[in-house]
This record gives C-alpha cells, sequence and structure tokens, in this order.
C-alpha cells in the first residue's frame, strides 16, 4: 500500500462487535504477564548504560590530546543513544510506577546525561503515540525539512520544496546533523511557558552544555575538540535516525477525520524490524515498534514476547502486520522518499495523487 494512499479514506470501519479489538487483545497480553514491570532488568540495564557512560568519559580523559579521541567519540555517540532508549522507556512508564520518579530520572538522563530537552521530547512523542503517521496531527510527519507524502510535497515551499526534489538521497546525510537539531529544539522550547519545570529543564540542559564544551576544549586543543565535537553529535544523530527511523517512514498515512479504530491505527502505520538478540539491544526494543505501539507501558524485554501473540491476532482480524529486515525497511524508506517528491521534481502543485500498491 502507498504512503500517500490515506489510510482513513481506502479502509472500511471495523465491524462492530462486543467490546473493541484492542480490548479483547489486551486481556490476551495481560494474561500473558507481559504487562508486569521488570524492575531487576531494568536496575541491570541502568547500571550497564551508566557504567559504559562513566567508561566512555573516563577513557576520554585517559586518551587526552591524541586523534585516538574520535574513537571515544563514535563509542560516546553508541552510549548516548542508549541513553536516550533507556531516557525513552523512562518517559513510557516502563521502569517507575510514579510520575515523579519518572520525571526526575528523565530528566537527568536526557537534559543532564545528553542534551535533549525532555519535556520538549516527551509532548512531540506523547503526540506521535496518539496519532503516528497523522499529517496534520504528528509532530514527526510535519513537512518542515522533507516531505513524506505527495499531499505534502505539492504544498511543500522553502527548505522542503528545495530539498525535496532529491530528499531520498539526503536523508542519511541530514540525519547526521539528527543530535544537533535535538539540542536545539530543547533550548527553543524553554521559551514555551507551557513547559513543565521550565526552570529545572533549562539548567540541566545548559548544564550539559557547560560540562559537555569544557571537557572538550580543556582535555583537547581546539582544532581536535571541534573535530570531536562533530564525530560524536553526527554519529549520535546517525544512530538514532537509524532507530527511528524504520518505525514509521514509508508506511501509509492518515489525513482529516480519523475513522481507523486505535488497534488498526496503530497497527497500520507502524513496521517491525526482524532480528535477533543484537538488535533488539541496538535498536532499544523499538524493532517491536507494532507491539510498542499498541502498548507503550510494556517493559521492553516483553515485546518479544508479545510478537507472536499480535502477530496471530491481526492475521485473525485480517489487519496487515508488516515485518522487514533493517536494511529493508531502509529501502522501503527511501523508496518512500522518493515517491513523496514526485511532484517537486515534476513541478506539479494540484495535480491529484495516483494510488498505487
Amino acid at each position: 500500500m502507498s504512503s500517500d494512499i490515506p489510510l482513513n479514506q481506502v479502509l472500511p470501519p471495523p465491524p462492530r462487535k462486543e467490546g473493541s479489538d484492542f480490548a479483547r487483545l489486551s486481556k490476551k497480553i495481560a494474561a500473558a504477564g507481559l504487562l508486569e514491570r521488570r524492575p531487576a532488568y531494568y536496575a541491570v540495564r541502568v547500571a550497564s548504560v551508566a557504567a559504559l557512560y562513566t567508561a566512555g568519559w573516563v577513557a576520554f580523559a585517559l586518551v587526552g590530546d591524541s586523534w585516538w579521541s574520535l574513537a571515544v567519540a563514535a563509542f560516546l555517540a553508541l552510549v548516548f543513544g542508549q541513553v536516550a532508549l533507556v531516557t525513552h522507556d523512562v518517559a513510557h512508564r516502563q521502569v517507575f510506577r510514579l510520575r515523579r520518579a519518572s520525571e526526575r530520572s528523565g530528566r537527568g538522563a536526557a537534559n543532564l546525561g545528553i542534551g535533549m530537552g525532555y519535556g520538549w521530547w516527551q509532548d512531540k512523542h506523547t503526540r506521535h503515540h496518539a496519532h503516528p503517521n497523522h499529517e496534520e496531527l504528528d509532530p514527526d510527519v510535519v513537512p518542515d525539512l522533507l516531505v513524506w507524502s505527495q499531499t505534502q510535497a505539492r504544498a511543500a515551499t522553502g527548505l522542503p520544496r528545495l530539498l525535496g526534489r532529491a530528499q531520498a538521497f539526503l536523508f542519511f546525510p541530514l540525519i547526521l546533523l539528527e543530535a544537533f537539531n535535538l539540542h536545539v529544539a530543547g533550548v527553543r522550547a524553554l521559551t514555551n511557558r507551557s513547559l513543565k519545570c521550565r526552570g529545572l529543564e533549562g539548567t540541566l540542559l545548559f548544564a550539559h552544555f557547560a560540562l559537555y564544551l569544557t571537557a572538550l576544549f580543556v582535555v583537547l586543543p581546539p582544532g581536535m575538540a571541534v573535530a570531536f565535537l562533530a564525530v560524536h553529535q553526527c554519529l549520535f544523530g546517525a544512530y538514532l535516525g537509524s532507530i527511528f527511523a524504520p518505525n514509521h517512514k514509508g508506511m501509509p498515512t492518515l489525513t482529516g477525520p480519523e475513522r481507523l479504530d486505535f488497534l488498526r491505527r496503530q497497527v497500520l502505520t507502524s513496521r517491525n524490524v526482524r532480528g535477533g538478540w543484537f538488535t533488539d539491544i541496538a535498536l532499544g526494543g523499538l524493532n517491536y515498534q507494532i507491539e510498542h505501539h499498541l502498548f507503550p507501558n510494556m517493559p521492553s524485554p516483553h515485546l518479544r514476547k508479545a510478537q507472536p501473540i499480535v502477530r496471530r491476532y491481526c492475521q485473525e482480524a485480517g489487519i496487515d502486520y508488516l515485518e522487514a529486515g533493517l536494511f529493508a525497511s531502509y529501502r522501503q524508506v527511501l523508496k518512500s522518499l522518493h515517491h513523496a517528491g514526485t511532484p517537486i521534481r515534476q513541478g506539479t502543485r494540484t495535480a491529484p495523487d495516483t494510488p498505487t500498491g
């Protein structure tokens, strides 16, 4: 199915039954014990990531004024990505039962640890979960730099129109800038008076920037410090982009009034990534994106166990359940981006979409 075909225009409403399809699935998942917390797992995972984070900065200090510090930058890029993944689970209340503990640890890890505004990101991510791939409601498919459908391409101006012509070729180079984008967005969000704990968010965020830059320019000469920053931040951005891109990009989009129920809205706009234990660790469990979107507070080690239950249920309900290998998912993303940019390459703005697939 093409990502340019609005799901709510091509699919009929689900048949009415006693209780929703999702409620029946949820009972199966709960009966399997997959919504229960895993405190021991998260204690080990958080301790491991914290140890790697500490080890990375200790190695940075020990290596010192040497170009080998760029290898440390690459290592820390992966560690920062793992911190972001832990923060993601914290924000979804998978780690702590209480909201206050979740928010405190989330701000500590995100704002102070990696320079990402926790409050800004949580608000954005919550809206994404509520309306995945909805062109008007999901902030992750807003055409601020790239266009995600031909409808957006026809209306594009400025950078999206300039980049849209070759956006499939520019996608991976652009995600090298994703970490810088997160830093800037977190700082810009501090001007929003509705942001909770704005003073604390800003203090922790700028403390990270101050400590990070001080460490770089005290330990390394200026040129090497700039090189470290570029390698570290670009690889951190590439890692984050590589984690999140396969999940929804290239999947069908929603527009206008929604008609899909919760189960179909989450499943039909999400893609799972096949893989083993290494994929689970590298993608932090987000390779089970369908299960995560259906049960966002499910501990990540349970997502693999939930997958066969969800997949079988979707098959029985006649709901498309998409899985792909990691590289196949990237190919689908790039193919979708190239398709979405067609009107820009053709110089059209008003022609209707032609359904494909």
